[in-house]
């Protein structure tokens, strides 16, 4: 069988029940294209672990935060579930995180905890670590925090350095996950055909003309809000006219 241009438009692995599968990067090999190991992104971040059962203990809790991974961040809502955590902030930051990185997470992102907690100390605060942190922090992430270490007395009987320590946690809490939640509820697949090897203007493979690949079988992946189905259209539309003026 021969033809005069081949569309490799298959999509990646994401949601096998959908039908995903490896064609399109086993096509690519075929002709010698190059192929980025395909990963889970925009996908759930799994924890492990007793050092992790307060996570999932938070299971259905969601609240805004800034999770940071590398120089990358994202200020959006984060959902704690029975693995781990989801919600559109680590599914954003998912496409960016490796295995064996550590995230930070700031639970109440725009705000100076330290400050915060000070002057109710300074006021003389009657109110014990978890009752002053809920004024902020939903109850039960406050007692969460306090239970990971926290002062047994009143807001007013904590030392300064007790404050920092505890505002350094809510700020800048580091977490380690596991693993993700695999392609089977990943959105969108990373890596794919490398686009070193692709026309950007026709997405042509530069190497054998007439044989172009286009969507998620590419390595390219956009955030959340629509960006990876209007890669899928734009980068079909521009091998279509292409391929079909052949």
């Amino acid at each position: 069988m021969t033809a005069r241009a081949v569309v490799l438009a298959t999509g990646g692995l994401s949601i096998p029940k959908l039908g995903a599968s490896r064609f399109a990067y086993e096509m690519a090999r075929q002709f010698g294209l190059a192929v980025i190991p395909p990963e889970p992104a925009l996908v759930p971040l799994t924890f492990g672990g007793e050092s992790d059962e307060w996570v999932r203990s938070l299971a259905g809790l969601s609240l805004p935060v800034r999770v940071t991974c590398g120089k990358t961040a994202f200020d959006e809502a984060l959902l704690f579930t029975h693995r781990g955590m989801s919600g559109p902030a680590l599914l954003q930051i998912s496409s960016y995180w490796s295995a064996g990185q550590t995230l930070s997470v700031d639970f109440l992102p725009g705000q100076d905890l330290a400050a915060l907690l000070l002057k109710l100390k300074k006021e003389g605060s009657k109110a014990k670590g978890a009752g002053a942190l809920a004024r902020w922090l939903p109850q039960r992430l406050a007692h969460a925090m306090v239970e990971l270490g926290a002062p047994e007395r009143t807001l007013a009987e904590w030392a300064d350095r007790d404050v920092r320590l505890m505002a350094e946690r809510v700020h800048r809490m580091p977490l380690k996950p596991q693993g993700t939640e695999g392609f089977t509820k990943a959105e969108v697949t990373r890596g794919g055909v490398d686009t070193k090897g692709l026309s950007s203007r026709t997405m042509e493979a530069t190497s054998v003309p007439g044989l172009y690949v286009v969507g998620e079988a590419v390595d390219v992946t956009g955030w959340l809000g629509g960006y990876n189905f209007h890669w899928a259209w734009a980068s079909g539309h521009a091998a279509g006219e292409v391929a079909g003026a052949e």
